[in-house]
């Protein structure tokens, strides 16, 4: 069905979209127009063309229902999740997961932060609460879904925390989430969500976003509010934290393809896309679990996301590179993601190997 917009499904079997989301023929094609307009147009398609930024903001807004005034445009998670540290008072103390991605973990044990990293098991929930009681952290900030092992935040739990511990504030990459499922960003009780375009939301390289709630909003930046704004035409209608979380240029085709990576996603339905992959991802985590390649614990999760690692050894990921599935080597495992476009033919290539 859409082997025609994305042709490496007609050459391989793609288990791989946790690493890098496809690039349609639909989008490449309107790369090639942007640029065929940039050379024939020079500074004047730049100017023309900065539009696509707010069609972008507004189209994230609308899709994730955040605010279009809260959302923010950024080359990546990392990037993003920098600039909102920086935003922040110093002697905030951070809640961690152990084995969170290193672009979450990194950026603030390095700047000195006092921080406590949880264990990521069974009793993950409890371990958190625990951590909380005791450590009283100001920032719990981690990834929706886990990298490595596709462990999912449960949507519910990440709301009782902000309404039981309201001053806490949540930051949450949504690198590995975002395009998967319905999401509403102003219900959800998340201050922050970060995250790179390029995988589930099929928006190529070089962009990402940055959702915020009110109340953060308030708070970054703090120091930055008495200072007179630059006065230059170019910057008119820009206040501190938009020169804060958006300096200097953003790239047209970089943003534009996440536009049309987002339109693409909507022209679909995001609903579609959950219960499709979904259906799919349960289908697969039974088949593994009763292969005892996935833990109790992690299939008994009530939301689960479409990303498993399976202890494979060197000879069963040799057979998976000879037949064309690819995959990736995340921690000790090997990864495996489904999206929209994967079939059931797929999965039972997978099994087949497998077996």
């Amino acid at each position: 069905m859409f082997s025609e917009n994305f042709p490496i499904l007609k050459n391989c079997t793609y288990l791989n979209t946790a690493n890098s989301g496809l690039l349609s023929v639909e989008i490449a094609n309107w790369r090639k127009q942007h640029d065929a307009e940039f050379i024939e147009g020079g500074s004047t398609f730049r100017a023309n063309n900065l539009k696509v930024m707010e069609d972008l903001r507004l189209n994230l807004a609308e899709s994730f229902s955040s605010k279009k005034d809260n959302t923010y445009l950024s080359q990546n998670f990392s990037s993003g999740f920098n600039s909102i540290l920086n935003g922040l008072a110093g002697n905030h103390r951070f809640l961690l997961l152990q084995e969170d991605y290193p672009s979450v973990s990194y950026p603030v044990t390095s700047r000195g932060f006092e921080f406590l990293e949880v264990a990521i098991d069974a009793n993950l929930e409890e371990n958190i609460l625990n951590a909380i009681e005791k450590f009283k952290p100001t920032v719990f900030a981690f990834s929706m879904v886990q990298y490595i092992s596709g462990l999912k935040m449960q949507s519910d739990f990440i709301k009782n925390l902000k309404a039981n511990f309201p001053d806490l504030i949540l930051i949450a990459d949504g690198t590995q989430f975002l395009g998967t499922a319905v999401f509403n960003f102003q219900q959800s009780g998340l201050d922050v969500l970060i995250g790179s375009g390029y995988k589930w939301l099929l928006g190529g390289y070089g962009n990402g976003y940055i959702f915020l709630s009110d109340k953060i909003k308030e708070v970054l930046y703090e120091n930055r509010k008495p200072f007179t704004l630059p006065s230059a035409p170019f910057l008119s209608g820009r206040d501190y934290l938009s020169l804060s979380l958006e300096p200097g240029h953003l790239d047209s085709l970089s943003f534009g393809t996440l536009n049309e990576g987002v339109k693409y996603l909507n022209k679909i339905g995001l609903n579609t896309i959950e219960k499709t992959t979904a259906s799919l991802a349960n289908q697969a985590r039974r088949a593994l679990h009763q292969k005892g390649l996935l833990t109790d614990w992690m299939v008994e999760r009530k939301e689960q996301s479409s990303i498993m690692s399976l202890p494979l050894n060197k000879e069963t990921v040799d057979k998976l590179i000879a037949e064309k599935i690819l995959c990736s080597p995340r921690g000790a495992g090997t990864r495996i993601s489904f999206n929209f476009y994967n079939t059931e033919e797929d999965l039972n290539s997978l099994l087949s190997v497998l077996d």
